[in-house]
């Protein structure tokens, strides 16, 4: 049986690969977390128009699908963008691993009026396997990789559970 590898765990991999383990781990510090809940609002009240929240299989959860075969993913800042863009190629991947092409995709940042278009290549699939593969690797490791101080450490909902 092959491995789930959710979107989630994609954008964890960029974001902070401990963070990743913990999500992995079912350790889920984000219930509480004020930037969580702020994202959550954002993301219910953008985009009325749109039916939102499409699951496939319990590993994407694109956020809406409009008219063109377009697919959109909402974020709060550009400020882990590289991590967006990385989610939205997983679930371009994802849907081409089930025949289904010619999509096309979109970062919307509602707050900033800005968005920015998504496309897989070759190269993304072949370093999406690769990610893929590491993520397995961090996911059943017994104990969170080393703990790395980055800039939205402050930010994040594990925090407190980092810096102890």
């Amino acid at each position: 049986m092959e491995e789930r590898i959710t979107g989630v765990m994609v954008y964890y991999y960029f974001v902070c690969k401990r963070k990743l383990w913990y999500f992995c781990n079912e350790i889920n510090m984000e219930t509480e977390n004020e930037n969580v809940i702020l994202g959550k609002l954002l993301d219910e009240n953008s985009y009325k128009k749109d039916d939102k929240h499409i699951n496939i299989e319990n590993v994407i959860n694109i956020d809406f699908i409009r008219e063109h075969r377009e697919l959109h993913e909402v974020k709060k800042s550009r400020a882990i963008e590289e991590a967006g863009i990385w989610q939205v190629k997983y679930y371009l991947y994802y849907l081409k691993k089930k025949n289904v092409s010619g999509l096309k995709a979109k970062i919307d940042y509602p707050l900033i009026k800005k968005n920015i278009v998504v496309e897989l290549t070759n190269e993304d699939e072949v370093r999406l396997k690769e990610i893929i593969n590491e993520i397995k690797i961090i996911k059943n490791q017994i104990l969170p990789p080393v703990f790395e101080k980055k800039r939205i450490c402050s930010k994040c909902a594990y925090h407190d559970l980092c810096f102890i």
